[in-house]
């Protein structure tokens, strides 16, 4: 029987890099995004299926619960990761309550209704199989301006180490990765809120990161779907 792998926020960056890895060896794909971005979405099963693959477009919001248990049955019937974001930079006093619900609600409980669904139809099958969630750096260090995303991606981490613990019984794996600075739409869209906040150019912003990181350059997408693929 062929793997099958779910893929969410899969139009752009790190998840379309992770869906093409995935289908190139051998997967077929299950991609996801919420409707803004179905055209997008159809462009990158199209890519899929050009790889020989089977390729499934499911939409959903991923912070809907219901939405997100009849995507896991839709993909489970058609064809079993968790990669959306947002990262929105503001100082801590001038994060409203209501963004700040906005970024958990996709950052922390979308991964949450993904573990859990995910879980779900797996332990149905009885086969074992993997989980795959998007954490990040700040999911071990904390970055000022972004204090809602950290605060979502430490709970990423705490919800995938305790979701292994119980999960490993059924024979299920879940790992989440941990990137650092990559070259993303998503990171384009901070740097240059963080251009606007710091007074400072993009070309200085991205010379005291280059410092930082032992390869000394910003990462490419590409980078993540070879650990993906490979905790598959």
């Amino acid at each position: 029987m062929s793997r099958i792998a779910l893929v969410t926020g899969a139009t752009r960056g790190m998840g379309r890099a992770i869906a093409f890895r995935l289908a190139r060896n051998g997967l077929n794909v299950a991609v996801n995004d919420i409707n803004l971005n179905s055209t997008e979405l159809t462009d990158t099963q199209k890519e899929i299926e050009k790889l020989g693959r089977k390729a499934f477009v499911t939409i959903a919001d991923v912070s809907n619960e219901k939405a997100v248990e009849i995507m896991m049955k839709n993909v489970a019937k058609e064809l079993g990761m968790a990669n959306d974001g947002l990262c929105p930079i503001e100082p801590l006093i001038e994060i409203t309550a209501d963004e700040w619900d906005r970024v958990l609600a996709v950052n922390l409980r979308g991964v949450f209704l993904c573990y859990k669904e995910a879980a779900k139809v797996m332990i149905a099958q009885g086969i074992g199989d993997k989980i795959i969630g998007a954490c990040s750096m700040v999911g071990h260090m904390t970055m000022p301006l972004v204090g809602h995303y950290c605060a979502g991606k430490w709970g990423v981490r705490g919800l995938t180490q305790a979701t292994a613990i119980k999960l490993a019984q059924h024979k299920i794996t879940v790992n989440a990765y941990c990137s650092g600075s990559v070259e993303t739409q998503l990171a384009d869209s901070c740097i240059e809120q963080m251009v606007t906040y710091e007074k400072v150019s993009k070309e200085e912003i991205y010379k005291g990161c280059s410092p930082k990181i032992p390869l000394g350059r910003i990462a490419k997408p590409d980078g993540k779907r070879k650990f993906c693929l490979f905790s598959c």
